[in-house]
Parts: structure tokens; C-alpha cells; sequence
């Protein structure tokens, strides 16, 4: 029989003991506490699952092209089994190369985090309220706050929480993806590809850094589990078809797509991963530059930056 998931009292109460050993430390405690607290809950478990789906049928994907490109000599491969049929190579090989991408490219690793990503922004937006919107709503905060945790460790504890949940979806599959496909083609390939793992590393960072500022803001303002998914859902996918109404069917200016910022760090991907600006999927979409995309990246984490520092300072300290 299984455990129980502890309750929210119980992790805060440990969290605040673990705490006496030093400020940082309990920034570790405050984040292992939030992840029990997510990982007691159903709907972790789901999208978890699904995360996992994406992540193997790009890892048996890989392997599968790099088999078949080398029989793709051979007329029809014939396979095993009483109802053994015959295949023809050439076209399972251009279907994951050519229009799923799964050759070990940048096109590869940046559809797969493209992917996950949206699990990974479903999943966040279940967990803002749990991680960080109940601290706010019932009035935790000042306790966790009381020495020796100061504000910063707080924000740092609950950001780790929230950077572990990104990278175990996106920043680590990707670059299993990568070592996975150096061994079932050639040694070669991490020689060659270096900046294929160093986009990995920054698409990842961006990711992290991004999602996890926009959801501690969009929780400690909104505090609630329904209003939260709304704006967040405004936030992108709202902000993905106004984007795409204004450039693509009135026909303004690429720059406009810089509202999209789900689009923004994935330009920003692109360029980490070497990308040339006019081979972008999908290729009838005109892109602002990799560099404004940047820039509106680094504006908006500056902007939550600020407005935490700020609410995370008007709580009153209990001694």
C-alpha cells in the first residue's frame, strides 16, 4: 500500500527545521518540499507520462532512421513474425528525416523541447497554485520567511523547484537524445556537433530562466489555480494567434511575432543551435531577428525579476 503524499503543514514544518542548518540549505529544503507537495498530485503524474510518450518516440525514432539509412540500399526489408510483410526503407527514412526530423539536427533537439514544452507549460500551470500561490493565499509566507530564511533564499528555493520540474522535461531528454544518436551512428557526431549540445544547454536555460520567473509572478499575483491557468493560457496561446493575425492576415511587420514569447525563445534556441534565419520552420513564416527576440526575452525576466523583488518585499517578516 502506498504512502500518502505528506501535507502542506507537515513539508513546512520540515522545511523550517531543515532551515536551522543555514539560509541556503533551506533554500534546497523549501524546493524538495514543494516537488513532495507537486508529486502527491494526480495530474503530475499524467503529463509526467505523456512527457515520457514524446521523449521515447523521439529516442526509438532516432534509432529506428539510423537503421533503416542503412539498408536504404536494399529494395524491401521483409519483417520478422508470422505476418512478416515487406517495407521499403527509402520511405520510413524520408518521413523521419525530411518531415519529423528525427536526424540528430538542430531540428531535432529544437522540435522535441518545442514539444515537451507545451506539457511543460500545461504542467506549470497546474502547479503555480501549489508551489507558490497557496504561500501567498493562506498566509505562509511570513513563516517561511522567519529567520534564518531570508526573502532571496525563499524565491531561490521555490525557482529550483520549478527549474528541476523544466529541465527533467525538456534540458535532460534532449541531451539523452544527443548521446543517444552519437552511439548508433558514429563517434564522429560529437565532434561535429558541439554546438548542437551547447544549443541544448542554452535552449534549456532559456526555458528554465523564463518559465520560472513568468510563473512565480503569475502566482503570487494570482494566487488561485483557475485564474492562473487562464492567464497563462493568455500568455501563449493567446499571444500566439494575435501574433499570427497581425503578421500573417493583416500583413504588419515580422516584429509583431515578438509578442509570442513562447516563439521568442525558440528563435532564441535557433540561434544557440546555429541555425540559418532563413531555414526556420515552418519556412513561409517570416521571423523578427534572432537578436530582438533576445532582447524581449531579457526585458521580460528583468520585468518579473523586478515586480517579485517587490512583492516578495511587502510581506511582514514574522521574528
Amino acid at each position: 500500500m502506498s504512502r500518502p503524499a505528506p501535507s502542506p503543514h507537515l513539508l513546512r514544518y520540515r522545511t523550517l527545521n531543515t532551515a536551522r542548518r543555514g539560509p541556503w540549505f533551506g533554500s534546497v529544503a523549501i524546493a524538495r518540499s514543494s516537488l513532495q507537495l507537486l508529486a502527491g498530485r494526480k495530474m503530475f503524474w499524467t503529463l509526467y507520462i505523456f512527457s515520457l510518450l514524446i521523449f521515447l518516440l523521439y529516442f526509438f525514432g532516432q534509432y529506428l532512421q539510423v537503421f533503416l539509412e542503412q539498408r536504404v540500399s536494399e529494395s524491401l526489408v521483409r519483417t520478422g513474425g508470422v505476418f512478416g510483410r515487406t517495407i521499403r526503407p527509402d520511405f520510413f527514412v524520408n518521413m523521419l528525416r525530411d518531415t519529423l526530423r528525427m536526424n540528430g539536427t538542430a531540428d531535432t533537439y529544437g522540435d522535441f523541447m518545442w514539444t515537451e514544452g507545451y506539457i511543460v507549460m500545461v504542467l506549470l500551470a497546474f502547479a503555480g497554485s501549489a508551489i507558490v500561490g497557496n504561500d501567498f493565499r493562506f498566509n505562509s509566507l511570513p513563516f517561511y520567511l522567519s529567520k534564518p530564511i531570508g526573502r532571496r533564499h525563499y524565491l531561490v528555493g521555490k525557482a529550483l523547484a520549478i527549474a528541476v520540474l523544466v529541465n527533467a522535461m525538456t534540458t535532460i531528454p534532449g541531451l539523452c537524445l544527443y548521446v543517444e544518436y552519437g552511439f548508433i551512428d558514429t563517434w564522429e557526431y560529437y565532434k561535429n556537433s558541439t554546438r548542437l549540445l551547447f544549443g541544448i544547454l542554452a535552449y534549456g536555460a532559456a526555458l528554465t530562466i523564463t518559465l520560472t520567473l513568468l510563473l512565480l509572478v503569475t502566482a503570487t499575483w494570482l494566487r488561485r489555480t483557475v485564474p492562473l491557468i487562464m492567464v497563462w493560457t493568455a500568455a501563449f496561446v493567446m499571444s500566439r494567434l494575435v501574433q499570427r493575425w497581425l503578421v500573417d492576415g493583416l500583413g504588419l511587420s515580422p516584429r509583431w511575432r515578438l509578442l509570442d514569447i513562447w516563439n521568442d525563445m525558440y528563435l532564441f534556441g535557433q540561434w544557440c543551435f546555429g541555425t540559418n534565419h532563413l531555414l526556420l520552420r515552418p519556412g513561409n513564416q517570416i521571423q523578427p531577428e534572432y537578436r530582438e527576440a533576445t532582447a524581449v526575452i531579457v526585458v521580460v525576466c528583468l520585468v518579473c525579476v523586478w515586480y517579485l523583488s517587490r512583492r516578495v518585499r511587502a510581506v511582514e517578516v514574522v521574528q
